[in-house]
């Protein structure tokens, strides 16, 4: 009986325990599913539908394959609102990625009087110590700073040439930025002059290996001008400018507007320079050109502050007195004006004093007229010789009693301004020093008016009338290469280069026609040249290649065969990818198997504002400003 109690209350708990656990089950079943669905439903809401979710008691399983990390996180974030983070089981996969694109090897080299630095990703094939040496050996090791970077990568086509030619071009350049990419060198520079920018170009140019591009942006500081002159007159036929200075573009073109309205007749020019003597240059010169249109002719010079105003003999004193006195009060305060009025001559005895020198084509100079005493008779003879040369002097002078005291410094000043000649002559008088002759040089009237304006002082006057002439051509001058590239392409219109068949043997039908190129090239000189080989469509493409290249590269062998400098010469093969006629006739193919030079030009730099352009737009408005009211501008005629 006891035993049977016992049985029943065991059987009882194992009951009780079983469907405890039956229930249990249920109960994790549902939070199991409610938990999938409720994750299912966050994923295709946020359409990370590539997600597979696996709920294992209280764990949320996350499988599937991302297509990136982020999105990866993404998706566990937006789990992680859902259920705690704690629960979640990350097993997602990332998509394998494709092979890395390799990264863009650049450069940057700048060097200053503080020494170099250079700074760029390189391959890890760049000799990095070479480099850095080669820069040592430029300035002092200590103050080559290296902040290259390496990356293990193959070395790309046209680096190491772009690389050793912008290592090479630094010792040219003590100024400078380089930047380096493959197969292109761009150059930003500062030169101190205009002679030096373009000996820097030239020699940059030819440096340079056949194959690379590049980018010249050398920049020649402007000038500095001194004495800061304009120089205007007018006469019978019209305004021009025998001198012309500006500080800023502004400045220039309302110098060159009152210019037009004063009857300008030829086509002026301005040079902008540093060393203007005030920021009203502009305006001082307005007024003085608008005060000599007024008086009708005579001319008026500006050297620095100094303006001289000369009239003509027949102008009206009451009209030159109204004109002097409107200037006077008009201009700036730092401008000083001399008003000449020049007096008839008066008829004497012993008529005009007069010195007078010519200046014959062949470089001969005859000096006549009158001197003060001996002793300037001997120094314009030895002047006039160190300047000439010895044998090519004749003197023919006399003294004379009672010159002006100032006639040594015309007669001097006048004879080291006709030295700038080609031919000419000089005429100095009392009242006057002329000039007249031929220059090979475009800016020589500029030169000689500021010349004569710093030495003659602002009371004297001076007439000029220079001419410019094209210099006459060297006979060993190079051929332009744009002019080479014509010739040699129509060498080959009337005879092309021909090839044995199939072959990179130059055909013995076109030996005249590589002498007749090696003859235009020996005249060309220096330039930058790729020799082009191009084929039919015939045959497999890679064989054409090939072909285009060693025909290419015979008629380079052939040129140096010649005796042609060709250390600036490349030669490449297009093959089949540059027809100038259809392949599908005969008459097409023969047009399309051909050899062209092709000069190789610089690429063109970016254009840069200068700092002192930026300056003078935006002050325009205050140098545009007078200092005087505006009443006194306005009385001034011819405003």
């Amino acid at each position: 009986m006891r035993l049977s109690s016992l049985l029943i209350v065991s059987l009882t708990f194992l009951a009780a325990a079983g469907l405890s656990l039956i229930a249990a089950g249920f109960a994790v079943t549902g939070v199991e599913r409610s938990t999938e669905i409720a994750v299912r439903r966050t994923l295709d809401e946020t359409r990370k539908d590539w997600a597979e979710v696996t709920a294992d008691g209280l764990q949320v399983i996350l499988n599937g394959t991302a297509p990136d990390e982020a999105t990866r996180f993404t998706a566990l974030s937006v789990v992680g609102g859902t259920v705690d983070a704690a629960r979640i089981i990350d097993l997602i996969q990332i998509a394998p990625t494709a092979d890395l694109a390799p990264p863009r090897f650049s450069v940057e080299i700048l060097r200053n009087d503080s020494g170099i630095s250079i700074i760029g990703l390189i391959p890890t094939g760049t000799d990095r110590a070479a480099i850095v040496e080669q820069l040592s050996g430029l300035v002092r090791e200590e103050r080559v700073t290296d902040l290259l970077e390496t990356a293990s990568y193959s070395t790309p086509a046209g680096w190491i040439d772009a690389m050793g030619y912008a290592v090479s071009a630094l010792r040219y350049l003590p100024r400078a930025k380089i930047s380096v990419v493959s197969g292109l060198v761009t150059i930003t520079a500062i030169s101190d002059s205009r002679e030096e920018k373009q000996a820097l170009e030239k020699t940059l140019t030819r440096a340079a290996p056949p194959g690379l591009r590049l980018s010249l942006d050398i920049a020649a500081p402007r000038p500095v001008i001194t004495p800061f002159t304009l120089r205007y007159h007018i006469d019978e036929a019209g305004g021009s400018f025998d001198a012309c200075s500006a500080e800023s573009e502004a400045s220039r073109d309302r110098i060159l507007a009152a210019a037009k309205l004063a009857g300008q007749t030829n086509t002026p020019s301005c040079v902008i320079g540093m060393g203007v003597p005030s920021p009203n240059w502009a305006r001082a010169a307005e007024l003085s050109i608008a005060s000599l249109a007024q008086l009708g002719a005579g001319s008026v010079t500006i050297a620095n502050a100094d303006i001289t105003l000369v009239a003509t003999v027949d102008t009206s004193p009451e009209l030159f007195d109204q004109v002097v006195g409107e200037l006077e009060a008009a201009l700036p305060k730092v401008f000083a004006l001399h008003a000449v009025l020049p007096e008839p001559e008066a008829d004497t005895q012993g008529g005009v004093p007069e010195f007078t020198a010519t200046l014959s084509p062949e470089g001969l100079v005859q000096l006549r007229g009158r001197l003060s005493d001996e002793t300037l008779r001997h120094l314009v003879d030895s002047y006039a010789k160190a300047r000439f040369g010895s044998d090519s002097v004749y003197t023919a002078t006399r003294v004379v009693s009672d010159l002006p005291t100032n006639w040594p410094v015309r007669v001097l000043t006048g004879l080291e301004a006709l030295s700038q000649l080609q031919r000419g002559s000089l005429l100095v008088t009392p009242d006057n020093v002329n000039l007249r002759g031929m220059s090979h040089q475009e800016e020589a009237t500029a030169e000689i008016a500021k010349l004569l304006s710093a030495k003659l002082g602002e009371a004297e006057s001076y007439a000029l009338d220079i001419s410019y002439e094209e210099p006459p051509e060297p006979e060993d001058k190079p051929v332009e290469p744009e002019v080479c590239e014509a010739e040699l392409a129509s060498i080959q219109e009337a005879g092309k280069i021909a090839f044995e068949p199939g072959s990179a043997t130059i055909a013995s039908q076109s030996r005249d026609t590589m002498d007749a190129i090696a003859a235009i090239l020996e005249r060309c000189g220096d330039m930058r040249l790729e020799i082009q080989g191009h084929t039919d469509s015939q045959g497999r493409e890679e064989m054409n290649q090939n072909l285009s290249q060693a025909r290419a590269q015979s008629v380079l062998n052939e040129l140096r065969a010649r005796r042609v400098p060709t250390s600036s010469y490349a030669a490449k093969g297009y093959g089949e990818t540059n027809p100038i006629a259809d392949n599908g006739t005969e008459e097409g193919r023969e047009q399309n198997r051909r050899i062209t030079f092709h000069l190789i030009r610089l690429e063109q730099g970016p254009e840069q504002e200068s700092t002192l352009d930026a300056a003078a737009a935006e002050n325009a408005e205050d140098l545009s400003t007078p200092e005087t009211p505006d009443t006194t501008e306005q009385e001034l005629p011819g405003q």
